[in-house]
């Protein structure tokens, strides 16, 4: 497996630029081809809305060799995958401390597996500077529930991923948001105590899909008259260690994932 060339840190100014804000200070430049696809997409406009769903560890070559877990009956909800490489430690507060700063882990300050506030500038930061109304979704004790913390934004922290889908789809429904972030880690959990690739684990990779789907079909509903951006975006990916799934390390298996991405363009 070779690795990707395009690294986790370009997506965070690839979604200021989607909505045509300045990205936060430390941020590396954006993805050219999700650059380019939210131009096509969108006709030269900006995006109103980003919906970004995060389910945890779900890594690329199990994409490639599953392929029907991922995309039976979902193809639609898709139009770009991108190949992208993680950040070291392979580990999901760093990771995802990369993905919604565009810093490197020396940068942000999450080097190894722990879950401070981070304290320079954040995707969120900027969307508040912009007058944008985001909001994190997502369960207690999560990376993502506490590494972007202390903003003065709407954080919806809940006791399972079945409840933070529920508010989730609600936050949708009411369209009151110019970005929502939505994190699951049910397969991530799983495949740690029960392997990767156990009927069990893919059945969670199976869940992650179908869930985005709903949001999918909600944000096509509900957001019809904005231009949305909607990603479908892990933060690392996995390896077998024993009979048991692991990351952490400095593997292909555990670096290399594949984002998708796709725009709703406002409707008439």
């Amino acid at each position: 497996m070779a690795r990707n060339k395009v690294s986790l840190d370009t997506i965070c100014a690839s979604l200021t630029y989607a909505l045509g804000i300045e990205a936060p200070e430390h941020a590396a430049a954006p993805s050219e081809d999700l650059c380019a696809y939210i131009d096509r997409a969108f006709g030269g406009e900006k995006a109103d809305r980003v919906f970004m769903y995060n389910p945890d560890a779900v890594a690329q070559w199990l994409i490639e060799k599953y392929p029907d877990v991922m995309f039976y009956e979902t193809e639609k909800y898709f139009d770009l995958k991108l190949p992208l490489t993680t950040v070291l430690p392979s580990d999901t507060p760093v990771c995802f401390g990369t993905m919604y700063t565009g810093a490197q882990p020396a940068v942000h300050g999450i080097v190894k597996y722990s879950k401070p506030v981070i304290k320079i500038d954040t995707l969120f930061d900027a969307l508040i500077r912009a007058g944008k109304k985001p909001a994190i979704v997502a369960y207690a004790q999560c990376s993502l529930g506490m590494i972007y913390r202390e903003r003065d934004m709407d954080y919806f922290v809940c006791d399972t991923v079945d409840e933070a889908n529920a508010v989730a789809m609600n936050l949708v429904i009411r369209n009151e948001h110019d970005f929502i972030l939505v994190y699951n880690g049910n397969f991530d959990s799983t495949m740690h105590k029960k392997g990767i690739e156990t009927p069990v684990s893919l059945g969670e990779i199976r869940a992650n899909v179908r869930t985005f789907a709903i949001f999918s079909e909600l944000i096509d509903k509900y957001w019809a008259g904005n231009n949305t951006l909607v990603g479908f975006a892990m933060d690392h990916g996995c390896y077998h260690k024993g009979e048991i799934g692991s990351h952490g390390r400095d593997l292909d298996e555990a670096m290399n994932i594949t984002h998708f991405y796709k725009a709703y363009p406002k409707k008439a």
